[in-house]
């Protein structure tokens, strides 16, 4: 019985998005993980650095990689958060590049990420690409 309590209990802390493939999604999808996060009485703190990971991790998904994305946002009280995006896997095809992108506006997302999560990483799987940071509480 207590078992089963506590799978109810960790379910009802997680969240997962369909992500729209448009630049504007970024602001929609980091309003909703706001939300999310506020219903879940999650700290300001563990929030705004969530909001940067979202945001580097749905944009990463929007510009370089394929069609369908999803957001998974899960969030386990005295412990952390984890924001996972998935797609299906990167755009780029032989012989292109990015070359002429301003690298002011690109390129840094990696380095965000790295410097707000506790721990991150990409799994490559059947079917695309899962990247996910883990944020500790305090």
């Amino acid at each position: 019985m207590a078992a089963q309590l506590n799978t109810l209990l960790r379910a009802a802390y997680e969240y997962v998005l369909p992500v729209p493939p448009a630049a504007g999604a970024v602001c929609a999808v980091r309003r909703r993980v706001a939300a999310v996060l506020a219903d879940w009485s999650v700290s300001p703190g563990i929030v705004e650095d969530a909001l940067l990971v979202v945001s580097e991790l749905v944009t990463n998904a929007i510009v370089h990689a394929l069609p369908p994305a999803v957001l998974r946002l899960s969030w386990v009280p005295g412990e952390g958060a984890r924001i996972e995006v998935t797609d299906a896997g990167p755009t780029l095809s032989v012989g292109r590049s990015l070359a002429g992108v301003d690298p002011d506006e690109h390129g840094r997302g990696e380095t965000i990420v790295h410097a707000l999560a506790t721990r991150h990483g990409i799994h490559v799987h059947l079917g695309g690409v899962t990247r996910w940071a883990d944020l500790a509480v305090g």
